[in-house]
């Protein structure tokens, strides 16, 4: 029984890659995103794309606050239009320590 347990609770983390496009760069969205992360308890980070008009962000930990990150990224910061969002899921790697804006 512990170890379904313990399988159950590695299934509920993972590991997810969102870019966000549209107006979301200087708007304060990365600042945004890396609150809302911490206060969901999430790893990762968020950072601008060159293209000028994406934001990259990658988050772990449990699946049920990267679906409310995933909402709020859709919403986006004020100030921000968000036009498209591509999501991708993965594993969990446990290769954050925190939650950071990246430059």
């Amino acid at each position: 029984m512990t170890r379904i347990t313990q399988n159950s609770k590695m299934a509920d983390v993972a590991h997810l890659s969102v870019t966000v496009y549209g107006r979301v760069q200087g708007v304060f969205f990365r600042y945004f995103v890396r609150n809302v992360a911490r206060g969901l308890g999430l790893k990762g980070y968020v950072r601008n794309l060159a293209r000028g008009d994406a934001v990259e962000v990658q988050a772990e930990g449990e699946k049920r606050q990267l679906n409310k990150l995933l909402g709020q990224l859709k919403v986006g910061s004020p100030g921000a239009r968000v036009e498209r969002v591509e999501v991708k899921w993965a594993d969990y790697s446990g290769r954050f320590d925190d939650f950071s804006v990246r430059y």
